[in-house]
């Protein structure tokens, strides 16, 4: 196994988006919702838990490359199933955030169901995926529908 050398790559804007979902009862969501869970503000703190987790990706994924990142921005929202999370992470560097944007969603799905499992211990966190990414030498990659 080794870190590949990215040494010789041009520094470029690079951007990458993952989401996931945690898939919860209704009666959870109406909870979290209504800011009724007693750890508390279960959004703010999987936003947090989102940043810190890009943040620090080279220390939980092995042979990932440390990089400058210039933004992370989580975005949680409700849908029928549950808590829908996406993140968007960008840099200005040799290589790109794709492994960033997806430690971030789960993070954010792991804090959202630790501070929840009092109440619903059946939910689950699923469908973390790369949605998109851009920049670098292999360009611009988006999921097509049913991929």
């Amino acid at each position: 196994m080794k870190m590949v050398d990215v040494g010789q790559k041009a520094h470029t804007e690079r951007v990458a988006v993952a989401t996931a979902l945690l898939r919860m009862r209704p009666a959870t969501a109406r909870a979290v919702k209504a800011g009724k869970v007693a750890k508390g503000n279960v959004l703010e703190a999987a936003r947090l838990a989102a940043v810190m987790a890009a943040k620090r990706t080279p220390d939980l994924v092995p042979l990932c490359h440390p990089l400058a990142l210039t933004a992370v921005s989580p975005e949680l929202s409700f849908g029928k199933d549950g808590l829908r999370i996406q993140v968007t992470v960008k840099t200005t560097d040799r290589t790109g955030v794709e492994m960033e944007a997806l430690t971030a969603c789960a993070a954010a799905g792991l804090t959202a169901y630790d501070m929840l499992k009092s109440m619903d211990r059946g939910m689950v966190l699923e469908s973390l995926q790369l949605e998109e990414k851009s920049g670098g030498r292999s360009g611009t990659w988006r999921r097509s529908r049913g991929r």
